[in-house]
């Protein structure tokens, strides 16, 4: 199985999805001693590199076993990629989860990750009364990710003692016009291991010291988020509710508190209660920079939302325009705003 990154190049003219695309082959399984790159990341530094981090699992393509954080740079757009990097390695254990967010302010970027022992599958840690558990770790790189610090527990400040499963992401975070930092994240009550829930995670002192964040579930689970234009944050989720849709929930106090989630008749994914890998979800905008003068006063550029489907084929979701989360063909940030009872 081969792991790829997929890079959008937009222009003025409306031209072909197929033809505004870039294929670029970041991590090929079976090289450089991994068995498998899974779990993929991505963020862009306010220098401007491409940093993508994975998964790399080095006897299976399972979920346990020995797994460490791999990371890959990019300086000219994604076009070629530097040697990987190990962010993290924990001997034989299982360490995943990547979800990296930059602080602008000073420009640190901070990975969120989970920690398991490698031989101990979730199906094991799930039940949570005893024997090992999922702990939370944070590492940070002060150098547009060249090099990272140990990473470090923090286990106690953002995971309830009744949580059994937790994991970060396995998605970028981002940084709110307020400042504050956000992770999405997700995890398992031990009193009810047939529910699952989302979370955020989130920092206001620039990622040295986090804390958890409003909940949303049940039958949600891993997730992404998004600051719409006006402020409200957008939670969009891999949904266990039997509808084949994917699951939204809106918070307008920072993620403290969410609204219940509703499902996005546009958002279809497989059935989580059935067969099939529900797919996951990440919208790339490149090219804009409204940090920078000419960005703020050129026309708006029309952006391209594109997902992978199960069944390989790469679709557009929607058209967006910079400062803007308006969506046409009826996209996510749309429909996320009508209220619909789950």
């Amino acid at each position: 199985m081969k792991q790829f990154i997929y890079f959008m190049v937009w222009s003025g003219a409306a031209l072909p999805v197929a033809a505004q695309l870039v294929h670029v082959e970041v991590f090929r399984s079976g090289e450089d001693g991994y068995h498998t790159y899974r779990i993929p990341a991505i963020v862009r530094t306010t220098k401007g590199t491409l940093l993508a981090f994975c998964e790399g699992r080095k006897h299976s393509a399972r979920d346990w076993g020995d797994i460490d954080i791999l990371l890959k740079r990019s300086r000219d757009g994604g076009r070629t990629w530097s040697p990987a990097i190990r962010v993290a390695d924990f001997g034989e254990d299982t360490v995943g989860n990547p979800a990296p967010v930059e602080d602008r302010k000073s420009g640190t970027v901070w990975l969120l990750l989970t920690r398991n022992p490698g031989d101990v599958p979730e199906k094991n840690i799930l039940p949570g009364w005893e024997g090992p558990t999922r702990t939370v770790w944070l590492t940070w790189s002060k150098d547009d990710g060249l090099s990272w610090a140990p990473p470090v527990e923090i286990t106690r400040s953002v995971k309830r003692p009744e949580w059994s499963w937790y994991a970060t992401g396995p998605v970028n975070g981002i940084q709110l016009r307020s400042g504050r930092l956000l992770i999405p994240c997700d995890h398992v009550v031990r009193a009810d291991l047939a529910q699952r829930y989302s979370h955020v995670i989130y920092s206001d002192d620039g990622g040295r010291s986090w804390q958890i964040g409003g909940s949303v579930g049940p039958d949600c689970n891993e997730s992404t988020v998004a600051e719409l234009s006006d402020g409200t944050l957008m939670l969009n989720m891999r949904s266990y509710g039997g509808r084949n849709r994917r699951a939204v929930a809106l918070s307008r106090d920072g993620g403290l508190s969410w609204s219940p989630p509703a499902f996005d008749e546009t958002l279809v994914e497989p059935d989580r209660n059935g067969q099939g890998q529900a797919p996951r979800a990440a919208v790339l905008q490149s090219g804009f920079d409204p940090a920078r003068e000419h960005d703020r006063q050129a026309e708006p550029r029309r952006r391209q939302v594109v997902g992978r489907l199960p069944d390989g084929v790469r679709r557009p979701f929607g058209l967006f325009q910079p400062g803007r989360d308006r969506a046409r063909r009826g996209g996510p940030a749309l429909r996320a705003r009508r209220k619909r009872p789950l």
